[in-house]
C-alpha cells in the first residue's frame, strides 16, 4: 500500500475552493466503503486490550493489502473500522467480497474475526487526508445496519454495477437515507460461496430500516450506553436502577437525564451539586437544575469540576453517523444545492 495522498489530480476533476484551513479540496464521485469489526467489545473483553488490538491490526492489514488490486485507497482507520474509497462501485463490491473471504478464512490472535461492510456511491469532497459529505454518512449508516459477515450497499451503488455484478446483489430492506425525500432500496451483496447460508428474503414484506438519527454514546469505566431512537431517554445517577450508574457520594441518586428529541440530545440536571459539561474546544459549563443541548464530544463531570473528581467523569460523543457531518466551512463547497447537516 503506497502512501499517496487522497488529493487526486485528473482532467475530469473540478477543483473546489480552498477552505480557510488552506487544505485544498476537490469534488469527486466515488464509491465509499466502511469495514467494521463485528462485536469488537467482546473481543477486547476476551483477549485484553493488547492482544485484541494486535488481532484487529492484523485483520486490517489483510484488508489493506487488497486495496491496490481494486484501485482502492485507505482514507483512515477509526477505532475498529476502516474507511476506503474506490473509483467505481464495481471495484468497491469486488474489494468488499474479497475482504470478507480473506477474513473468513483466517484466525487472528487464535480466534475468528467477523466484519460487516457498508458502501455507497455518490459525490464526495476529497481533501489530502479525508473525505466528507452525505455519501460518507450514508456508507457509515449502512455499515451500522449490516450484520456480521454481511455487505450492504445502497440502491445508488447497486445501480452503478455492471451486469455481471448486478446478479450478485439482491434487495433486502427499504430505508429513508440522509439527504433523500423518498424511500430507497438497500441491497445485500451475496459474496458467500455457500448458497445454503443465504436467508430467503421477500422485499414485499414491510421491512423498513430505522432512520439514521444518530446516537450519543456515553462511556463510564466499563459501562457504555447509547441514547438513540430505540432508547431516547437515559437516566444517570448513583442509584442502581439508573441506566448509567456513577457510585460517588457527590452524585445524586438520579443526577441527570439525557433525552433525544428529534435529532438533538438534551441534558437535564436534577441534582444537588450540579453537572459540569466540557465540549471539545470549549469551556467548562456548570449546569444546575437546568437544561443544556449536548453537541460534538466532551466530558460530563457529576457533582464537581473535572479536575476535582476524575472518578465520576463520563465521556460523551456522537456515533460515527453524526461524527462525519461537515463543518460549516466544508459544507459551503459541497456539490449540492445547500449546506447539509
Amino acid at each position: 500500500m503506497t502512501d499517496k495522498p487522497l488529493h487526486l489530480q485528473d482532467p475530469d476533476c473540478e477543483p473546489a475552493a480552498e477552505s480557510p484551513s488552506s487544505a485544498p479540496v476537490e469534488r469527486r464521485v466515488l464509491a465509499v466503503l466502511f469495514a467494521d469489526v463485528t462485536n469488537s467489545t467482546a473481543l477486547y473483553r476476551e483477549l485484553g486490550d493488547t492482544f485484541a488490538k494486535a488481532a484487529i491490526d492484523e485483520c486490517f492489514e489483510h484488508v489493506r493489502v487488497l486495496l491496490p488490486k481494486f484501485d482502492g485507497r485507505l482514507v483512515k482507520t477509526i477505532g475498529d473500522e476502516i474507511l476506503c474509497v474506490f473509483p467505481t462501485a464495481d471495484q468497491a463490491v469486488l474489494a468488499a467480497s474479497e475482504m470478507q473471504v480473506a477474513i473468513a478464512e483466517r484466525s487472528f490472535g487464535g480466534r475468528s474475526i467477523q466484519m460487516h461492510i457498508g458502501l455507497h456511491h455518490g459525490p464526495v469532497l476529497v481533501s489530502a487526508h479525508d473525505v466528507y459529505g452525505d455519501t460518507v454518512n450514508i456508507a457509515g449508516y449502512l455499515t451500522a445496519v449490516a450484520g456480521a459477515q454481511q455487505i450492504v450497499a445502497s440502491e445508488a451503488a447497486a445501480g452503478q454495477l455492471s451486469a455481471v455484478l448486478k446478479s450478485c446483489v439482491r434487495p433486502v430492506f427499504r430505508a429513508l437515507l440522509k439527504g433523500s425525500q423518498s424511500e430507497t432500496l438497500v441491497y445485500q451483496v451475496v459474496w458467500s460461496r455457500y448458497d445454503g447460508e443465504l436467508t430467503e428474503a421477500s422485499i414485499e414484506l414491510d421491512r423498513r430500516l430505522p432512520q439514521d438519527l444518530g446516537a450519543l454514546v456515553l462511556e463510564f469505566e466499563d459501562q457504555v450506553v447509547k441514547v438513540n431512537a430505540e432508547r431516547p431517554l437515559v437516566r444517570i445517577g448513583r442509584a442502581p436502577e439508573c441506566d448509567l450508574v456513577v457510585p460517588h457520594r457527590r452524585v445524586t441518586r438520579q443526577h441527570l437525564t439525557i433525552q433525544m428529541r428529534r435529532a438533538q440530545f438534551h441534558l437535564t440536571d436534577q441534582s444537588i451539586n450540579g453537572t459540569w459539561v466540557t465540549s471539545d474546544g470549549g469551556s467548562e459549563l456548570h449546569v444546575l437544575r437546568a437544561e443544556l443541548v449536548l453537541s460534538g464530544a466532551g466530558v460530563l463531570s457529576l457533582g464537581c469540576r473535572q479536575d476535582e473528581g476524575p472518578a465520576q467523569r463520563i465521556l460523551f460523543r456522537y456515533d460515527r453517523r453524526s461524527a462525519f457531518r461537515l463543518s460549516d466551512v466544508k459544507a459551503e463547497v459541497l456539490p449540492f444545492r445547500g449546506p447539509r447537516r
